[in-house]
């Protein structure tokens, strides 16, 4: 059922035996898991049905450091959330993103790849993925044109990525939520604060507000918050009536190790001959590679874990960097702009030539996972919001390890390709001088906010177990990407999802044993 928390009378009390905060695709995913079961399921969201710029103001923030995305725009606030405009590329992170790296600061998650499988299974259906299949050599041989570089198989691997519709959570479950008779879904609800027991060991209430002026509380025996990367760290921290610094900050990670995905236009490949790299290519709903370096060689270089992915260079020369392109506080005109972007670099004078299949020079952008780092962090600003809520602040920052492995990277993948006899690699000016530690002006995020309340049995290195739940409270739950303890090299969604849906079943065995 839905209720508009707009037309409750003030100071109403809600109660359910489960309170999920966010509508998006963790908080969603998470509440399908319920439907049917005897239990009252409580699901709010902040927004309503569709885009609201009032609304969405309540995302506005400050951001610091390296150059990013305005945070107003960088998350949608109503129901499905971000994947109102997510491009659905999904793949899954690989068995290195959760081991311990010598080489990686504060690396390696308390559960491994195994742990996650089979949850990754079942996120193909929420995604609209058909089978989980990652395997080059099965899709190749349904489709023999999808042939990979001569490249040597000891150093680089092709990784294999998925296409969502893209699934838009919240025009696909709508209906269905709305129907549930156990999932009570109420819009305009945000969650302001949460209220613990008097030892701040279980949480009692969650405070939510909207801009009539009302204020609700939720009651329920377990709180999941799915708010986003930056909200669920902002939540944890504004929540300091009873804990100075923000409940579950007893040793100060709250907000801490936020991760991003640097996207950088790093190097072009130009070819001896002409080729169409179709296996490469963009082309959904089908698969396509991108070059990913051995786990092996990443060890031996000390290096993290980076993608390369390719763009013929006729087109890609046209199309300026996401960090140029999205930067209007509104994110209906950032996709203008960025529509217009790639339709310009269609219609130039080389068109003609993007309208056949093949090319003899490509350009090559990395996606780069970005080293835990505890300056790298989310805090509250003195500036608060329309409901009264501390805004956000956002300090990007990298460590010398990043350029460190864009360079390297291309470094080696330049002594294969000339190794292969098939063409040479031109690395971009920005990665020449091996002194320089900066990131490149033109470092794009992926909007994959992630880390703010990282998994780690350590209380001291992290926020949440490995059941995501907040340290230190026995009720209080994390879900979505800000319990990333690395982020891999590969957008975050259908890990979202998988880890959602990995705690729904930790609660549904754990809810068994409340009298």
């Amino acid at each position: 059922m839905h209720v508009d928390a707009r037309t409750l009378d003030n100071h109403s009390t809600i109660e359910g035996d489960i309170c999920i905060i966010g509508a998006g695709a963790a908080g969603i995913s998470i509440a399908l898991e319920w439907m049917f079961s005897p239990y009252k399921v409580i699901l709010l969201e902040g927004g309503g049905f569709q885009y609201e710029d009032r609304v969405q103001e309540l995302y506005r923030g400050k951001t610091t450091g390296q150059p990013y995305y305005p945070l107003k725009s960088a998350r949608l606030h109503y129901f499905g959330g971000t994947t109102g405009h997510w491009g659905g590329m999904c793949s899954v992170f690989d068995p290195i993103a959760f081991q311990k790296r010598d080489w990686v600061n504060d690396s390696g998650w308390p559960i491994n790849q195994d742990d996650l499988m089979p949850f990754y299974e079942r996120a193909h259906e929420n995604l609209d993925l058909g089978i989980c299949d990652f395997n080059l050599k099965n899709w190749q041989k349904k489709d023999p044109t999808l042939v990979q570089l001569p490249l040597s198989n000891d150093v680089f691997w092709n990784k294999i990525w998925r296409y969502s519709l893209p699934t838009r959570f919240g025009s696909k479950y709508k209906d269905t939520i709305v129907n549930a008779s156990n999932i009570h879904l109420y819009t305009y609800a945000n969650a302001v604060d949460i209220k613990a027991n008097e030892n701040v060991s279980s949480v009692k209430e969650v405070t939510i507000k909207n801009y009539t002026g009302k204020t609700h509380k939720v009651v329920a025996k377990y709180f999941i918050m799915a708010c986003c990367g930056i909200q669920n760290a902002r939540l944890l921290l504004a929540s300091n009536k009873q804990a100075s610094h923000g409940l579950g900050n007893d040793n100060d990670v709250v907000g801490r190790y936020f991760m991003e995905h640097a996207e950088v236009n790093s190097g072009e490949l130009w070819l001896n001959e002409k080729s169409a790299l179709k296996l490469y290519m963009l082309k959904p709903p089908k698969v396509k590679a991108e070059l990913a370096m051995r786990p092996k060689k990443q060890q031996e270089y000390e290096i993290l874990n980076g993608i390369v992915s390719m763009i013929p260079l006729v087109r890609g020369r046209k199309i300026p960097p996401l960090i140029k392109t999205w930067s209007k506080e509104d994110p209906r005109e950032n996709l203008k702009d960025i529509a217009s972007a790639y339709e310009n670099a269609k219609e130039s004078k080389l068109s003609r030539f993007l309208d056949g299949k093949m090319y003899d020079s490509f350009e090559m952008v990395t996606r780069l996972e970005q080293s835990p780092n505890p300056s790298s962090r989310v805090t509250l600003d003195t500036e608060k919001d329309e409901l009264g809520m501390p805004r956000a602040t956002l300090h990007w920052q990298f460590t010398p390890l990043e350029k460190h492995s864009l360079r390297k990277i291309f470094e080696v993948l330049g002594q294969q390709v000339g190794q292969a006899g098939i063409g040479r690699i031109r690395l971009l000016e920005c990665l020449h001088d091996p002194k320089d530690e900066s990131m490149p002006e033109n470092t794009s995020g992926g909007w994959h906010h992630m880390g703010t309340t990282r998994m780690s049995e350590d209380p001291k290195k992290g926020v949440v177990d490995a059941n995501c739940k907040i340290h230190g409270i026995d009720n209080l739950y994390a879900a979505g990407s800000s319990c990333f303890t690395t982020g891999g090299a590969v957008n975050p969604t259908l890990t979202i999802v998988a880890i959602s849906l990995r705690l729904s079943d930790h609660i549904k065995e754990k809810i068994k044993t409340v009298v």
